[in-house]
Parts: C-alpha cells; structure tokens; sequence
C-alpha cells in the first residue's frame, strides 16, 4: 500500500456515492430522450423525419459501465480498508483509522491521542516508510 492509494481512498469512496445515486436516478432520466434523424421514404423520394424517444440503449451501457466502476472503486476501498485493520500497533491503525477512513485532520487526531501533530505525522511517514521496505524485501 502506497500514500497514493491512502489519499485517493475518500475520493473514490465519495465516487461510489455519486454513481450509486446516479444509477437510481438512471431509470426515466430526460437525458436519455434522444432525437434522431430518419429519411422516409414512403412518398418515393426520401423526407427528413425527427424521431423522439427513449434511448434504451445507452440506459444499458451507462447502467454496465457505472456498476463496473462501482466494482472497481469497491475493490480499491475494501483493500485499503483491510490494510488499515492490519497494521499490528494499535495506535498506529487508530491514526490511519482516523485520518485516511473518517477524513480527521492530524492536529485533531493528535489531541485525541494525546500526541502533537508532529509526532502523528512521523509515526505515519515511519510506518509508511517501513511497510513499503518490508514490501520491496518480499519481492
């Protein structure tokens, strides 16, 4: 786990938020009537004719492409997640906790542990430091 995934964690669970509800508004949106342009034909020479309606279709693709998103965006979430309930030292995963999960500034986190924010700070870069170490030395 990186400080890139760590930071992009609330982004994306934000982004989960916005497409599930786009999903629920999905069905009936005015965005989806489109307006289409045929030749007709039936007089013998062609017409223009605009054709209005719902666009099936593209509910379909929208609806597959933003569940897929969805998938993937949950999958980066739940890895951060088990990352975080991993870290052995408990006041370590309590700061991660605090500061990647529930969005608690380190001046705030530092006040509930008793702690300045320096010293949240380092402990973070330390263990973020030595995880990424332990993972290059699995490799």
């Amino acid at each position: 786990m990186d400080k890139q995934q760590l930071e992009a964690y609330r982004s994306n669970k934000d982004e989960i938020v916005e497409l599930r509800q786009k999903l629920r508004e999905l069905p009936g949106s005015e965005s989806l009537i489109d307006n289409s342009v045929i030749l007709d034909y039936r007089r013998g020479y062609p017409q223009p004719r605009s054709i209005v309606g719902y666009d099936h279709g593209l509910e379909e693709r929208r609806r597959e492409r933003w569940t897929k998103r969805i998938e993937l965006l949950q999958a980066e979430v739940d890895a951060v997640e088990r990352w975080i309930e991993a870290i052995p030292d408990g006041v370590t995963r309590r700061i991660f906790r605090m500061y990647y999960c529930e969005g608690i500034k380190q001046e705030k986190i530092g006040q509930k542990l008793h702690m300045d924010r320096s010293r949240v700070s380092r402990k973070m870069d330390e263990f973020l430091k030595n995880a990424q170490k332990a993972q290059k030395a699995q490799v």
